[in-house]
């Protein structure tokens, strides 16, 4: 059966999170329903990771199977036309039944938007994250240069997490300043729960002064979730970019343009 891909965006402040779930207003449930519609059979999707309530996407990536063919701006359109205003597919496009918008994925990217400020953020509320404490970047820039790499991450790893082992590869951790916003930008192989999350509670602890940027090694170490800092606040968090095989064809599945464009 022919596999389609889909690019999506979301808001997902009124969401409970992407993985479908009884009685729960979720992120996969409205496209499938919408999907459901737009078929008039029923499809069930896989996406590249599963987000959180709360937690938004400026590119995720969903497949499904299907024997209809539309042109894929009418995929675009048609889905679109059912979804509410907070869910918007951004592209269609046919791809090998080879291709799994999870396992294929080579790496994932998310991003995430604090507002650094004495006062909340009332135009971004529920889209970006808060700190009304001063904080020192480059103590928080040196405490993440301790967590790139292949690690056990499992004092950033959330009691409910699934995955069957700890060990993850940290590509990238970049913190840049603009103006009141701090926007983290985290790539890996694949994520634990909660644990994007759970590092900017700790790199937060570090730009509060209180822990030292050694800190953030000292618990990498300890593998230890209970040694950790509470889990961060999900509204500034965006799943923004994945990467796949350049044989799948999908070369420009960067969501940050989009996202970061009112810092530009």
């Amino acid at each position: 059966m022919p596999r389609l891909a889909l690019g999506l965006a979301y808001d997902g402040s009124a969401w409970q999170g992407w993985q479908t779930q009884p009685h729960r207003r979720t992120v996969q449930d409205t496209l499938e329903s919408a999907l459901q519609q737009f078929l008039a059979v029923p499809a069930g999707t896989v996406c590249a990771g599963r987000t959180d309530a709360g937690v938004h996407a400026a590119m995720q990536v969903v497949h499904l199977d299907t024997e209809v063919h539309r042109r894929p701006e009418s995929w675009v359109r048609g889905l679109n036309a059912l979804l509410p205003p907070s869910i918007a597919v951004r592209w269609a496009r046919a791809v090998p039944d080879t291709f799994h918008a999870r396992f294929s994925a080579l790496s994932r990217t998310y991003t995430y938007l604090l507002w650094n400020d004495r006062v909340r953020p009332a135009l971004w509320a529920g889209r970006a994250g808060w700190c009304f404490q001063p904080l020192d970047v480059d103590a928080m820039r040196a405490a993440a240069a301790a967590l790139l790499g292949e690690h056990d991450f499992s004092s950033f790893r959330s009691s409910q997490c699934q995955a069957r082992h700890p060990v993850r590869t940290l590509h990238r951790l970049e913190i840049a300043a603009q103006g009141r916003f701090l926007v983290f930008t985290l790539q890996a192989n694949a994520f634990l729960h909660h644990m994007v999350r759970n590092i900017l509670g700790a790199l937060l602890q570090v730009g509060q002064g209180r822990q030292a940027s050694s800190w953030m090694s000292d618990l990498l170490a300890a593998r230890d979730r209970t040694q950790g800092a509470p889990t961060f606040m999900p509204d500034g968090l965006y799943l923004s970019a994945i990467e796949y095989a350049p044989a799948f064809g999908l070369d420009d599945l960067d969501g940050r343009e989009h996202l970061l464009a009112p810092f530009h």
